[in-house]
């Protein structure tokens, strides 16, 4: 993870609390809107599921594909985001 966006570092710096799905690192407006709509509406929640999914990037992204349709880089920039996130905190 040798560069990270500011969204992705912004997300590091505070605790999950109530955050919206589009403040993880990769999700954006569209894809935010996608995960509402599945019921992910919260960082929290996708955050939920990447433990259930116990914390395998590849498997994540993969879910992240499925649920939403994030490319390639989305699903890494959101997975890289969370490993971090329960690195630093969990």
């Amino acid at each position: 993870m040798a560069s990270t966006s500011q969204k992705h570092r912004a997300f590091q710096d505070e605790p999950i609390g109530e955050k919206p799905v589009t403040a993880l690192a990769g999700i954006g407006d569209v894809l935010g809107e996608r995960l509402v709509e599945k019921g992910y509406d919260k960082a929290y929640v996708v955050l939920g599921q990447f433990l259930v999914l116990k914390k395998d990037q590849e498997l994540f992204q993969d879910w992240l594909h499925d649920t939403c349709n994030a490319n390639a880089k989305q699903q890494k920039d959101c997975a890289e985001c969370l490993i971090e996130y329960v690195r630093n905190n969990l």
